[in-house]
């Protein structure tokens, strides 16, 4: 189940999206975190998977535990910082199984700093990855995805939506991802190529990112609260992949959050400092090495220190089969309503 907000495509042009079962999605950042929980998810529902990443050990690892189960699932070593590396992931793919269907841009890295303190190299070096390399992605999915059409989802955050201390890098990040993501489908629908774009906006994940983190204050890093499970996130991604979107916040509370940071910002700007604590555990010792730069401890799913939410009502609300039933519910009501007010007239 999912507890997410999505924001309709409304007027796009239309995309014919195939059935998660007979697809193929190439998946950056699969070596770890949401990557890794959406190509092991879409695999299980029948669709073909190429795991891409930095780490060729976890990489291959995670393919081949999936083919052990008699899943299709293959791997490609490959940096997003090179389009050369992806371009050649992408034939790869083609070359094993026909084909890309959907493309998900799911890599990333974090960097727990204040903004003054943050080094110059590792404010690059993370826009290379989070920007740049989401950047080299959507650019060659849409030389795979023109001519037959399919799904290009990438992975933000709810930090492209509003500022946050402490990460702020992260968040300039994000909010690049989602400025290039929003304008590419502008120009993706002017140019009437079959191409879905969908922005992923989770909310704090329980992922091993803090854990990979450079981190330049006291004590462990963090993840924001609150905490969703990565099978949200992965739910989304798919859906994203067979269904048209434009965005998906994942993450009732992370959306609540956007919505009074956006409507009150003098208030998030005055007290927003009230994150700082929370972001980092000085009881615990701090982490002393990244994955900026190179892969990291990869093959983990999870923090497994920082349990996130799986369930949730908000989730079944926002289901389009909820939604028809909530619909049909208010229907009978007013109809009842009706019936009682004429039945009321008649015996006055």
């Amino acid at each position: 189940m999912r507890e997410t907000d999505r924001n309709e495509p409304g007027g796009l042009m239309a995309v014919d999206l195939k059935p998660l079962a007979d697809q193929v999605l190439l998946i950056t950042g699969a070596s770890s975190g949401i990557g890794l929980v959406t190509a092991r998810a879409a695999a299980r529902k029948g669709a073909s998977v190429m795991l891409v990443a930095r780490g060729e050990g976890a990489l291959r690892d995670a393919a081949e535990a999936l083919q052990r189960d008699g899943l299709n699932a293959a791997y490609a070593v490959a940096d997003v910082c090179s389009i050369d590396a992806l371009r050649a992931a992408a034939a790869a793919t083609v070359a094993r199984f026909g084909r890309i269907d959907t493309w998900v841009n799911c890599a990333g890295v974090a960097l727990y700093a204040k903004l003054v303190d943050t080094p110059e190299d590792e404010h690059q070096q993370l826009f290379q990855t989070n920007y740049f390399g989401m950047v080299h992605g959507s650019l060659v999915a849409v030389e795979q995805l023109r001519q037959g059409g399919g799904a290009l989802v990438t992975v933000g955050s709810i930090a492209g939506d509003i500022p946050s201390p402490i990460m702020g890098a992260y968040a300039a990040s994000k909010h690049a991802v989602k400025g290039y993501t929003e304008a590419l489908r502008i120009e993706i629908n002017a140019a009437r190529l079959p191409i879905s774009v969908t922005l992923i906006k989770p909310s704090g994940t329980d992922t091993p990112i803090a854990a990979h983190a450079a981190n330049h204050v006291d004590g462990e890093a963090q993840i924001p609260p609150p905490i969703y499970a990565p099978e949200l996130v992965a739910d989304a991604i798919l859906d994203a992949a067979v269904r048209p979107q434009l965005a998906i916040t994942v993450g009732g509370m992370g959306r609540l959050q956007v919505l009074l940071g956006q409507h009150f910002p003098g208030l998030l700007a005055r007290f927003g400092g009230a994150m700082i604590p929370i972001l980092s555990d000085p009881k615990q010792p701090k982490t002393t090495a990244s994955n900026l730069s190179a892969p990291f401890r990869d093959g983990e799913e999870t923090s497994r220190n920082q349990p996130g939410r799986a369930v949730s009502v908000y989730a079944i609300a926002r289901q389009p089969a909820t939604k028809v039933a909530l619909a049909a519910l208010l229907g009978l009501g007013a109809a009842a309503l009706a019936v009682r007010h004429q039945s009321k007239g008649e015996a006055e």
